[in-house]
């Protein structure tokens, strides 16, 4: 990967990690790599997910009760760890879920205000 690359790279917001996995997890059971990866080409490739950051967070989800963990096989046949989405983390999604729509509206209305100041004054 190119340092222009790493640059382009968004940092996550914390708990954004949290919301993402339970969102991933709304379309089905998964294992570790496959999370990551669905999130990666979820966000075309600029979340890039480490596995210092994801394991650690699904430790902590599984710990919260908001999903479940279950042994199994990966499509190649090797253990993997199987993460489901449980009613306590679908309530918790829904709830995260609403708060980020507020942020997100909120930011937007302080980076993109609908009357932009004119003359030197308003240039940043």
């Amino acid at each position: 990967m190119s340092t222009q690359d790493e640059r382009d790279k968004l940092e996550l917001l914390q708990g954004t990690l949290d919301m993402l996995i339970l969102r991933t997890l709304l379309f089905g059971p998964a294992h570790g790599h496959a999370i990551a990866h669905a999130i990666e080409r979820g966000s075309d490739d600029v979340l890039q997910i480490e596995h210092g950051s994801l394991y650690p967070a699904l430790h902590r989800l599984v710990k919260q009760r908001f999903i479940a963990a279950k042994d199994g096989l990966s499509e190649n046949n090797r253990k993997a760890k199987f993460y489901s989405l449980t009613a306590k983390g679908r309530e918790h999604l829904t709830s995260e879920n609403s708060k980020w729509d507020r942020l997100a509206q909120a930011i937007a209305r302080i980076m993109r205000p609908s009357a932009e100041p004119t003359g030197e004054e308003g240039q940043p």
